[in-house]
This record gives structure tokens, sequence and C-alpha cells, in this order.
């Protein structure tokens, strides 16, 4: 890549974001930011070809990125970067906004804290009786598609924070947020267990990429 189609690339980034951009366009311009003095083109297409999609080249593994010829590590750790700083931007943003009054709010928020894991995660939002955040809390972390929950984590995470209410929630990284029949018992499970303890469970919230189920929206917490 010359310098004069760099700064092409800098100048339409300037004007109008990534509108406009092919998705090699826009991984060339971040590894231009890395790799100086190369035509990375072949690269970025390369990167595609081997990953299958944008998405799939900033969400893979630094160790992966590495394998592919060309690609060092200030690359790799720079595309890998952008994820987890998609994902600390939003947490920051909404710091701004820690309070809950409708399920789309609770999406948002947790969209932006589970949106890109790559592993199921499972954790609690902590909230006071005016339904305002005291903590967001990771209580247990698993593989692709699974995860094991034990409630007494769940319940100490609860009390530790001194929460009047919880919306429980994990991610489905596969992309299909529609809850399984262990989803439905450990739901059932948990809000037993934390109604004995004045604790109410406002919502349990799977997060698919842009898709999600509520078991509130779907009355399934009665």
């Amino acid at each position: 890549m010359n310098e004069g189609h760099r700064q092409r690339l800098r100048e339409r980034f300037e004007q109008s974001g990534f509108s406009g951009f092919h998705d090699h366009e826009v991984i060339e311009l971040l590894l231009a930011y890395a790799i100086p003095r190369r035509d990375v083109k072949p690269l970025a297409k390369e990167l595609l070809t081997r990953f299958g999609s944008l998405s799939a080249v900033v969400d893979a593994p630094v160790a992966h990125l590495k394998q592919v010829e060309g690609v060092g590590s200030h690359a790799s750790v720079l595309l890998a970067m952008v994820p987890r700083l998609m994902d600390r931007y939003l947490q920051d943003r909404w710091k701004r906004n820690e309070s809950f009054n409708s399920t789309r709010d609770a999406v948002r928020f947790l969209s932006s804290l589970l949106g890109t894991q790559r592993a199921e995660v499972f954790c609690i939002l902590a909230l006071n009786s005016q339904n305002a955040l005291i903590a967001a809390e990771e209580i247990q972390r698993g593989s692709v598609n699974r995860t094991a929950v034990f409630p007494r984590l769940v319940v100490e995470a609860c009390l530790k924070h001194r929460a009047t209410a919880v919306i429980l929630a994990h991610n489905h990284p596969g992309g299909d947020p529609s809850p399984s029949s262990a989803d439905r018992q450990l739901t059932r499970r948990l809000k037993r267990l934390l109604n004995d303890l004045d604790i109410q469970v406002h919502d349990h919230i799977i997060v698919a990429g842009l898709a999600y189920h509520s078991f509130a929206e779907h009355q399934e917490l009665e």
C-alpha cells in the first residue's frame, strides 16, 4: 500500500467514518498503523479469506492471527484490541446512565457487556430500590455453548452488593438467544432462592449479537 493510498483511506474515514468502506479496506486501514511501508491490501484480503468475515478477524485470538504470514505481534494485538476497546467504551459510556427503567435499557447495557464475548458468560446486574445499577458482576464463564452456574455464587454476589433487585443475564455466542431447558430451570431456581431473601428478580436476559430473549417480556417469571 503506497502512502497516497493510505492517506486516501484516512481522509475517507475522517469525512464519513467507515461508511462506504469494504471490509478489506477497514482491515487495511487498521493494519496501516501497525505495518508501515508495505502494501497490506493482500494481507487484509488473506485475513478475510482465512477467518471468513470482518468480525471473525477481530474476534480471533492473537495466537491465531500471528499464524497468518505477514501478521506480526503489533498487527495481531491491534486487531484483537478492537472488540475489547468497544467493550470498554460502551461500559464507560453507560456509567452515565445507570438506571434501568425498561428491558431495552438493560439489553443495551448487556449487549455492550457481553456482546463480543466468545465464551458463554453468566452475570448479574445488582440494583437498588430505584433500579439504579449498584454493580455488574460476572458469576461464571464457560465454553462457547455452555456455562455451569452455581446458585450459591449468585446469591452471594447479590448479598455482597446489598441488592434489592437483580437482573440475571448471560450470552449465547452462537447467535440464537432462545433459552434452553437448563436456562429455564436455572431461572426458576434462582427466582425462588432470591425471593426468599427479599431480592426481586426483574428479568433474565439472554443476549446473542443484536438479538435477545427477555424472560419478563415473555411472561416467564411467573
